[in-house]
Parts: C-alpha cells; sequence; structure tokens
C-alpha cells in the first residue's frame, strides 16, 4: 500500500495551496491554472466525503484519513502527467496529516512519512482574512486563527518553503503571479525554493539578486572623471558678507517652511577603536612591554593615546571602574595600568565601546557634564534647523540601538529645548532589509553559512535614500553623527544657513520658471534668459546643438534638467582626509555633471583617471543642504534619481573565509547622481568627524580650559 503514496517525480514546478478550510485555495487554485493554461488537482477529500454523507449521512472519521491520501496522491499523479510547465495543487497530504492530527489526535505512520517527504517547489499558505463561508462539508468559522497558526507551524516544522497569502482574491492572484514568476527566475539562476523564499522574506527581488551577482563577478564600471571641481569652476566660493546675506536670506524665509536635520546614525563605533582593539588581540601583557610593541609595530595612534589618556572625556568614568575593579590598581606597573584601561574601555561586560554606536560615546567634556553627539545634534537643531519654534531631527539607527539613543534624548531634550527656546520632535529609521546584498565567495559561488543558507549584509549607506525617500520636509540638513564640535557651533552653523540660503533662493528661481512652462509658451529672450541660468547656476552642460532646436524642445529640456531635487554641498579644501571630492564626470550618455567621487570609484590603473583625482583641491565634509519637493509641493521619489549602474563591490572575512559583496551607490555619491548639485566652499571648522578615537584630542573637541 505504501507504493500508493509515493509522489511522482518531474520537471513540473509544482504550487501547494495550503490553508485551514475556506480560504480561497480552490478558486486560486483554479485561477492560477487558468492564468496558466496548465492543469490543477482539486481537492480529493470533497467529492469522497461528500459521496459518504449523500450515501450514509455519515461524517469524515479517523479510518477515512488513509483512503482520502491514496486518492489524493493519484489524483494529483494523474494532473502531473498532463500538466503544462506548472501544477497548482488544491491540498495536499500535509493537510490530511494535520486533519488527522487536530481531530483525531492520531496520525497513521504511512501517512506521516508520505506528508513529511513530498516536496512541491513551494506553498502557498493561505490567510483568514476572506470570509468563512458555510458548506455541508465545513466545520464552523469560530476558532479560525488558532487553526491557522497550526498550519502554519506545521510548515514550519517540516522546513517547507513558504509564503502566506493575504487580501481579496484578484490581490491574491496577482501577488501569486508575481511570486511565481520571481520564483521561475531564481531557479533558473541556480536557487533553491528556500533561497528563494529566504529573498523573499527579506524583501530583496530576484531581479536585484541577478544585479548584485553580475556586479561581483563583472566588477562596477569605473567613473569618468573630465577634471576636478575647483573654484570658480563648479566650486562657488563666498565671502564673509555674502555667507551672511545668505544666511541671512534663510532665515527670513524659514519660518515658511519645514525643516529636518537627518543624521546617518546606524554604525557601531567600532572602527574608532580598531587599533585598540588589535592592540587586545596581539599584546601578551605577561611576555612583552606595551613600549616594545608600539615599536615592533609602528603604532604611533596607541602611542598618542596612552599619552594623552587623560584627555578623553571618558577617561574619569573608566579610571573610576578601574580603581573599583582592581583594588591594588594603584601599585600596578604602568604598563598594566594602561592595558587594564584599553580593556575595560573594550570590554563587553563593563564600557563595551566598539560595539556601540557612535551616537552615544562621550565626545565632549565640558566644565560640569560630558556630551554625546546626540546631544550636540540636539542643539544644532535650535540654532540653524528649527522653524517657528520648532525643529524636526531624525536619525537613521539600529533597531537594537534604538533604545539607547531615546534614553539619552529622554534625559537631556527638555534642557536642550529651554536653552534653545525650540521644541525638538525626533524620529527615527532603520535601514530596510530589502538593500541588503547577497554575499559570494572569491570564486563568485553563493556564499552560505553553516546550516545551508543564504547571507545577506547591509547594503551601505546609499540605502538611506530610501529613509530619505520617507521624510516630508522642505529643507534637509544632513550631516554624519559624529561630524559635532564642542566650540564654535554657531560659526558652522552661519555656514550651514549659507548653504540653506543658496538652495531656497534657486527654489525660488526654478519653481518661478517651471510654473511659467506650465502657463504660457515662452519666447526667445526668457529662453536665453533660462540658458544663463542653469549653466551659470546649475552648472549643467548645454547641448552643442541646443541653438537649433525649436522652443518647444528646449522648455522639455528646461523641464526635465530642472524638474529634480537639489542638494546644495559644502566643501572643505583638500588636507588629505580620505574620503570623497568634487569633480565633474561624464557619465555613460556622455553628459557631464557635478559629482562627489571616491578614490575606489576611478580606475587607478589609468594615469589620466588618478592624476585628475589627485587634482582635486576639495574634500566633501558630507555637509549637506537639500530639497526634495518640486514646484508643486510634492515629494520626489527619490528612487528615481539613483545612478543604478554604480556602487562598490566590498570584501570581507567571515570565518575565515573571503567573502565579498555588492554595496549600493553611496547617499552622497550614486544615490544623489542625478540631482541638480551645487558645491560652495565652506570653512574647515565646520568637519570634524570622529573617525578614530584619537580624533577626539583635536581642538574642536578639546575643551581647554580642563585639565
Amino acid at each position: 500500500m505504501e507504493k500508493n503514496l509515493k509522489q511522482q517525480q518531474s520537471a513540473i514546478v509544482k504550487i501547494a495551496l495550503f490553508g485551514p478550510e475556506s480560504t480561497g485555495k480552490t478558486t486560486l487554485a483554479k485561477q492560477l491554472a487558468a492564468h496558466y493554461d496548465t492543469a490543477w488537482t482539486p481537492e480529493f477529500a470533497r467529492d469522497y466525503l461528500q459521496q459518504k454523507w449523500d450515501k450514509e449521512q455519515k461524517i469524515c472519521d479517523l479510518s477515512d484519513m488513509l483512503p482520502i491520501a491514496y486518492g489524493q496522491v493519484q489524483l494529483e499523479n494523474e494532473n502531473l502527467a498532463v500538466a503544462n510547465k506548472y501544477l497548482f495543487c488544491d491540498t495536499n497530504l500535509l493537510v490530511t496529516k494535520l486533519f488527522s492530527e487536530v481531530y483525531y489526535n492520531y496520525c497513521d505512520p504511512l501517512l506521516q512519512n508520505a506528508a513529511q517527504e513530498h516536496e512541491y517547489d513551494l506553498f502557498f499558505l493561505t490567510d483568514i482574512d476572506v470570509p468563512w463561508e458555510k458548506d455541508d462539508l465545513r466545520d464552523k468559522p469560530e476558532g479560525r486563527e488558532s487553526i491557522f497558526a497550526v498550519f502554519k507551524q506545521s510548515l514550519i516544522d517540516n522546513n517547507k518553503p513558504f509564503i502566506t497569502l493575504s487580501g481579496d482574491k484578484e490581490l491574491r492572484l496577482k501577488k501569486a503571479i508575481t511570486i511565481i514568476e520571481d520564483l521561475a527566475k531564481a531557479k533558473t539562476l541556480g536557487f533553491t525554493s528556500r533561497d528563494f523564499v529566504q529573498m523573499y522574506n527579506h524583501g530583496i527581488s530576484v531581479a536585484a539578486i541577478q544585479k548584485q551577482l553580475e556586479f561581483c563577478k563583472n566588477g562596477i564600471p569605473k567613473t569618468s572623471l573630465v577634471e576636478p571641481a575647483v573654484i570658480k569652476n563648479g566650486i562657488l566660493k563666498l565671502s564673509k558678507i555674502d555667507l551672511e546675506i545668505k544666511a541671512a536670506f534663510f532665515d527670513s524665509k524659514k519660518d515658511a517652511l519645514k525643516l529636518l536635520k537627518f543624521v546617518p546614525a546606524s554604525g557601531a563605533a567600532t572602527r574608532m577603536f580598531k587599533f585598540l582593539i588589535a592592540f587586545l588581540e596581539e599584546f601578551d601583557i605577561e611576555n612583552d612591554t606595551i613600549n616594545g610593541y608600539i615599536n615592533r609595530k609602528k603604532d604611533t595612534e596607541l602611542s598618542m593615546f596612552i599619552i594623552a589618556m587623560d584627555k578623553f572625556p571618558f577617561f574619569d568614568a573608566v579610571n573610576e571602574k578601574l580603581q573599583a575593579e582592581y583594588p591594588e590598581y594603584d601599585t600596578l606597573t604602568d604598563d598594566y595600568k594602561n592595558y587594564y584601561f584599553i580593556k575595560l574601555l573594550l570590554s563587553t561586560v563593563h564600557f563595551d565601546f566598539g560595539n556601540k554606536p557612535k551616537g552615544i560615546l562621550p565626545f565632549h567634556q565640558c566644565e560640569n557634564k560630558i556630551a554625546t553627539p546626540i546631544e550636540e545634534h540636539l542643539y544644532e537643531c535650535g540654532i540653524y534647523a528649527s522653524s517657528g519654534g520648532n525643529s524636526n531631527l531624525h536619525f537613521t539607527v539600529s533597531e537594537a540601538h534604538q533604545q539607547q539613543f531615546e534614553t539619552i534624548i529622554s534625559s537631556i531634550k527638555k534642557k536642550v529645548e529651554m536653552e534653545s527656546n525650540t521644541t525638538i520632535e525626533v524620529s527615527y529609521s532603520y535601514q530596510n532589509k530589502s538593500t541588503d546584498s547577497l554575499t559570494v565567495d572569491s570564486n563568485n559561488k553563493i556564499f552560505r553559512d553553516k546550516n545551508g543558507h543564504l547571507v545577506f549584509r547591509p547594503g551601505g549607506h546609499g540605502a538611506l535614500i530610501k529613509n530619505l525617500n520617507r521624510l516630508d520636509a522642505d529643507v534637509i540638513f544632513i550631516k554624519n553623527i559624529d561630524n559635532v564640535m564642542l566650540k564654535s557651533k554657531r560659526k558652522s552653523a552661519l555656514c550651514k544657513k549659507a548653504l540653506a540660503g543658496i538652495l531656497v533662493e534657486l527654489q525660488q528661481q526654478i519653481f518661478t520658471y517651471l510654473r511659467l512652462f506650465d502657463a504660457k509658451a515662452i519666447n526667445n529672450d526668457e529662453v536665453g534668459e533660462v540658458t544663463t541660468f542653469i549653466k551659470n547656476k546649475l552648472s549643467v552642460e548645454i547641448p552643442s546643438d541646443f541653438d537649433r532646436w525649436i522652443i518647444e524642445n528646449k522648455v522639455d529640456f528646461f523641464k526635465a534638467v530642472m524638474n529634480k531635487p537639489i542638494r546644495v554641498c559644502g566643501m572643505v579644501k583638500n588636507e588629505g582626509e580620505p574620503g570623497g571630492g568634487p569633480f565633474w564626470v561624464r557619465n555613460s550618455q556622455g553628459l557631464v555633471s557635478l559629482q562627489i567621487v571616491e578614490s575606489s570609484q576611478v580606475d587607478l590603473f589609468n594615469e589620466d583617471q588618478k592624476n585628475i583625482l589627485n587634482a582635486a583641491t576639495h574634500f566633501n565634509p558630507v555637509d549637506l543642504v537639500c530639497g526634495t519637493k518640486n514646484y508643486k509641493n510634492e515629494l520626489f521619489d527619490l528612487d528615481q534619481f539613483v545612478d543604478n549602474t554604480s556602487g562598490f563591490i566590498v570584501e570581507k572575512t567571515v570565518a575565515g573565509k573571503n567573502i565579498k559583496a555588492y554595496e549600493l551607490p553611496g547617499l552622497w555619491n550614486g544615490a544623489m547622481a542625478n540631482w541638480l548639485t551645487i558645491f560652495v566652499e565652506v570653512p574647515l571648522i565646520t568637519f570634524n568627524p570622529v573617525k578614530t578615537v584619537n580624533d577626539l584630542l583635536k581642538a574642536a573637541h578639546q575643551n581647554s580650559k580642563l585639565k
């Protein structure tokens, strides 16, 4: 009898509909079979039990379970033989097994084994969000939630690949077709059904995965640099008076605007303490001296850290903890004291600074308090990012870190609001998992964890364009979490407001022109005025044959050029800091525009490109002011302005194995590639990042009155 429960093997893709009674399985199976012009397998139990009721007025009992199973398998195998590419099964033995267990508290071993062994390319778990419909064979509508939970758990326990379908029948059909098409694509790429479900639950499309794999295999096209952007050729230089005028203009307009400050802050501070982490891993306190280690490793960073240890804002707290942990601390040698200090600073059971987000670390020591970057950003809101006494501050954070941000903010927010006379609304968002990237090994083969699962890694800060896309504001200030300062906040704020003034002024002119185009035809004089504006003010290249175009085509060009999000970017003079800079860049269509480019995007084997890169005079401090609304006061869809042909390939080591993955175009690189871009020189005082812990020793982060 066991052979009657054998499932026939075939290249046909089998989709099982799975769920409690009256959840639309039969309807969907028929719809899908009709759409794909193929067969579908009905529920054998329905006809079997209907006949039993009609003949004997008896309902289902335990003795019916095996006959139903035999009939269902035979029906499925018969339909499999005539199916066209797909077979849709209204039910399967796992359903029969469940009913046997739920209603009779027993399942025949033959049925149980067959149900577990039967394979389908995908299960659609039908949700209970559709009305229950009564018939002779259905039980009762009560308890649908608990029965649905049993069905779902059964799929999990039996390791079946499933996706839940919700919504009305039209929506379910549309979703199911999309999923089936993507499943087919995934299989052509060599992925299993379980891989596909993992991708689906992660929110990553098969098309995105395919693109990531192609980038890993073939590399990413390098950026074509034309020349560096410099003063009077791509970078605007303002005098102090000009800065004050632009800032005053912004102040005169800001109360009619909704302002928001956007702070990427999701990363941990691991890189800040990289050299200290390496020291703890490599140093042997019993058999080595710190001075010997420093000389051997030429570790000047460690030397600087130890020499200036008492100038760090966290020194007193760590030192106090050391005294409590080690009663004989004062009698220890300097090597032991310094070693234990670093160990306590990074220990997961003590300060754990290497795993905490930068935003919550002590950055500044004032006369009577320690300030974190979070607090400094709150104060900055009151200085330059408030309108009508209100300010909006948005952090992108790791979900695991949000509570730590909230704890700090709740302790200082009222104080900051009183001192700045500003009400600050704080919000958060997480990097969307759908922007993650699949990892591959050095041979571009799919990398899997020890359980055989796909491994994804975050897609980089370029993913934050989706976070930015959800924010509703007229002017958005962007600044990194670690770029804060202890002193001269108002001097820095003047530059921020000047950048915002330039943005608002440009927007007003652009919006005026776009409304003019909507209202009437323009004359040749107005064409000349707009042409000069977009060339000189927006740094947009004019086509060489533009003069021969008819006015209607010129207007279409103007609209395409100007109806875009705008970013005004502060640039500081290049003093050797690593990172991106401003350049004139030629894209794949031959168009030249201003872009922020990282050195990793440049072909350093090409001497011409390398020379252009090295000739850069300015550096990107991530000091942006953005306008993300159009002239109709509608939000742009920022995803439409990303250069999806750009990005980065990052290489890492996981469990001793080399892996690599595609990283999205950076937020201020390819993610904003098709925005209107204005570069403005700003003073170096505005740029005070803390890339390593030793950066906290720089003047911008030190209170000279202390220690």
